[in-house]
């Protein structure tokens, strides 16, 4: 009988997809981002690293359709505000502009993710927590809704959010994406 090692066993925890999709997000006071060293409880890490928008968004699409794929948070800047806020829907808008992104397409589609119970958590930790259904046409409001019109039909889709967080401490940015 062969012994196979045990690293060779597949990870079957499933995936959270993280994605600060813009560079300069600062995180941690020494530069390390909110996914170095970490793992969240019960879920397997897939970090992706920013880029253009449009390849941005179809690297993000692509990791979403594996079905050990099973959440994704977007993270990016609250631009004007002091809180964190959980952009709850986005709207069918081309990238930073007003003409619609799918011409058949809803005009608005709703986050999956469970807006409330991280806005809690985030509050109970003590870091200032908003809901929010406003949205901006920046790449957040684009990558979101490019997700969440992606999603496969099913009764139990991906859990998809968009988390946008303030100017500042880059320690208390780590430590909400993490709590998110």
């Amino acid at each position: 009988m062969l012994d196979t090692p045990a690293d060779a066993q597949p990870d079957l925890r499933p995936g959270l997809m993280l994605c600060a999709y813009e560079p300069e997000l600062g995180w941690g006071a020494d530069g390390t981002s909110a996914d170095s060293g970490w793992t969240p409880p019960g879920a397997r890490l897939i970090p992706v690293q920013a880029e253009a928008p449009e390849s941005l968004a179809r690297t993000l699409v692509e990791q979403l359709r594996d079905p050990a794929c099973r959440a994704a948070l977007l993270v990016g800047r609250a631009t004007g505000a002091g809180d964190f806020l959980i952009q709850t829907r986005a709207e069918n808008r081309a990238l930073n502009s007003k003409t619609r992104l799918v011409p058949t397409g809803p005009g608005v589609a709703r986050a999956t993710a469970p807006a409330l119970e991280m806005a809690q958590t985030l509050s109970e930790a003590g870091l200032t927590t908003r809901l929010s259904s406003d949205t901006v046409t920046d790449p957040g409001n684009y990558l979101l809704y490019r997700l969440l019109c992606s999603l496969p039909d099913g009764p139990e889709p991906p859990l998809v959010g968009l988390l946008r967080v303030p100017e500042g401490d880059g320690s208390a940015i780590t430590r909400a994406v993490r709590l998110a």
